[in-house]
């Protein structure tokens, strides 16, 4: 973004309107020149108002850039996080990868579809679930897995586990997780993918690792098995890099106003 203000086409100027702040603080992250790295936290931003990468929200991310709505395109349609379509209040992910699929995640995902009567990537008629297969949760040692909104749900998942966790959600109840934070909707998860946090009650939580993640230091103990010269009190040091001087807050975009279609320009519609 190299001018000190920004003229929102008609397209991008409603969400310019809601998001121009938390739009101008991502930014500010970004040393000048580089506020392009800043496409992927705005994309999540959009999804914090739309629930899913709009048309509007693609012209905006492009004219506060400075790039075209191509390349935003580019990136969105390369990231399963990002979604092309309006999406449900929930999104369920199923672990059908490999060491999941062997313990029965298929049939938990199967057992969804014919549930809830939806497939891939589709969202049910109250626009409560949207259903997608996902490759890896990265919590193998409790597999099968599902998530809900990004965040752990049901482990050690049996199809009828998941039906129960879905018909939670369709009633409007919350659920515990097994792990970690409380279930939030979508776009409440997205405020946290944006790089804000999250201030309700519960949003982040921790614990222990369970059992199946502390098996192997659990064997390592049970045999006497150590790294040589290990000494856990050793300090870690680190080597900050020299600040870089040109790493200055983003100019002031300035005010939101709407320009006519025509000035636009030729962009590429995507």
């Amino acid at each position: 973004m190299s001018d000190t203000t920004v003229d929102f086409s008609p397209a991008a100027a409603p969400l310019a309107e809601k998001l121009l702040e938390p739009a101008r603080e991502i930014l500010a992250r970004y040393p000048i020149g580089r506020e392009r790295s800043a496409l992927l936290p705005l994309l999540h931003l959009v999804q914090t108002e739309e629930g899913f990468v709009s048309p509007r929200g693609v012209a905006f991310c492009a004219e506060i850039l400075g790039i075209n709505k191509a390349q935003v395109g580019a990136v969105a349609t390369f990231y399963t996080m990002y979604k092309r379509r309006p999406t449900g209040e929930y999104l369920v992910s199923v672990c059908t990868n490999t060491l999941c699929n062997v313990l029965g995640g298929q049939e938990v995902y199967d057992g969804l579809v014919e549930h809830l009567g939806v497939g891939h990537d589709e969202t049910t008629a109250d626009g409560k679930i949207t259903l997608e297969h996902a490759e890896c949760l990265a919590a193998c040692d409790y597999a099968p897995v599902v998530t809900v909104n990004y965040d752990f749900a049901v482990d050690n998942t049996t199809p009828e586990s998941a039906i129960e966790l879905v018909e939670q959600l369709r009633k409007g109840e919350q659920p515990v997780p097994v792990r970690g934070a409380r279930i939030c909707s979508l776009k409440e998860m997205q405020v946290q993918l944006a790089g804000f946090a999250d201030e309700r009650d519960g949003a982040v939580a921790g614990g222990p690792a369970g059992a199946p993640t502390l098996r192997g230091v659990t064997l390592a103990q049970e045999h006497g098995v150590a790294v040589a010269n290990f000494n856990i009190d050793t300090p870690i040091t680190t080597t900050k890099p020299a600040r870089d001087e040109s790493a200055k807050a983003v100019k002031d975009p300035g005010p939101v106003s709407a320009k006519p279609a025509a000035s636009v320009g030729n962009e590429e519609k995507k």
